[in-house]
């Protein structure tokens, strides 16, 4: 179910946009009513959505301005993830920012929080809004913003993470809120941004490399053809005797993301129903390692 999924041009995409809604929930049920922020770009469009409420007056009734100005600041980051992340990635990346500026303009704010205790509405709104944005990311889209910043950096340097950079860009928004506002909005706006960022980097399978080793005794050439032709990875193979056995075995090893792992024991299963398979996740990679984006 989860190979078909995430394999599927389509499915992904519909998973992406349940993502977004799932995140665009999360935020204004249990974020927004206790007048905290959200971190990224869209954290920078409601501060100064508050600023423009309370310094010019202007209101917005029961749904949030930032949603808007979220998606027009996104076009010109979408334009630079098309030249840099390429035209798939972008599409989805379009798709997807629309989606969860929609979502977040329109989900009705509550006139009174769901969940009165700060901390409570902080962890569980950035668990949710971490899972649904680590769907998105999984699924190789994008909810834009600075994710399409921190995608191209995680592209080029494999120590990056999209939620390390996320980290670094809301520590100086948040240092913004905590002059303008009361300490406390800050305080609880970082334990809320925290829990999204860990959760994100969890769900966000593309940041986690891990190591595969494959005994079979099968044509490995079949194996690391597809590994090379289909994966884009390279793949190093060696000869074996099994202890017990005494029998050859071909050992080949391979380093990709998680996101991979499913269709290679996919297809590991289908050329070899009883090779034997390890994999060791969190391995750490130097030298060329191309990161894929989905």
């Amino acid at each position: 179910m989860l190979y078909t999924t995430l394999h599927n041009r389509i499915l992904r995409l519909v998973l992406a946009v349940l993502g977004e809604l799932i995140a665009a929930a999360a935020l204004n049920l249990f974020i927004v009513p206790l007048s905290l922020y959200t971190g990224g770009l869209l954290g920078f469009c409601q501060l100064v959505r508050t600023l423009l409420q309370d310094f010019l007056g202007m209101s917005f009734g029961a749904y949030d301005i930032a949603g808007v100005l979220y998606f027009l600041l996104n076009i010109p980051l979408l334009m630079i993830g098309y030249r840099n992340l390429g035209r798939g990635l972008a599409v989805r990346t379009i798709i997807c920012t629309v989606s969860y500026s929609v979502f977040y303009s329109i989900i009705p704010i509550p006139t009174q929080p769901i969940v009165d205790d700060y901390l409570t509405a902080c962890l569980l709104g950035g668990i949710l809004t971490g899972i649904g944005s680590g769907i998105v990311l999984t699924c190789g889209g994008s909810g834009g913003g600075l994710d399409v910043l921190g995608l191209i950096m995680s592209k080029r340097d494999s120590a990056f993470t999209v939620g390390k950079f996320a980290l670094g860009f809301n520590a100086l928004l948040y240092t913004a809120i905590l002059i303008l506002f009361d300490p406390e909005v800050a305080i609880y706006s970082v334990i809320y941004n925290f829990a999204n960022s860990m959760i994100l980097d969890r769900m966000h399978q593309q940041n986690v490399t891990v190591q595969a080793l494959i005994f079979t005794r099968e044509d490995e050439s079949v194996l690391a053809d597809f590994i090379i032709k289909q994966l884009g990875r390279s793949v190093t193979y060696w000869d074996g005797v099994g202890a017990y056995t005494k029998d050859d075995v071909r050992v080949l090893c391979v380093c990709l993301s998680k996101y991979e792992i499913e269709e290679l024991l996919h297809m590991v299963h289908s050329v070899d129903p009883h090779a034997f398979l390890t994999v060791q996740e969190g391995v750490r990679v130097f030298g060329n390692f191309p990161r894929k984006l989905g």
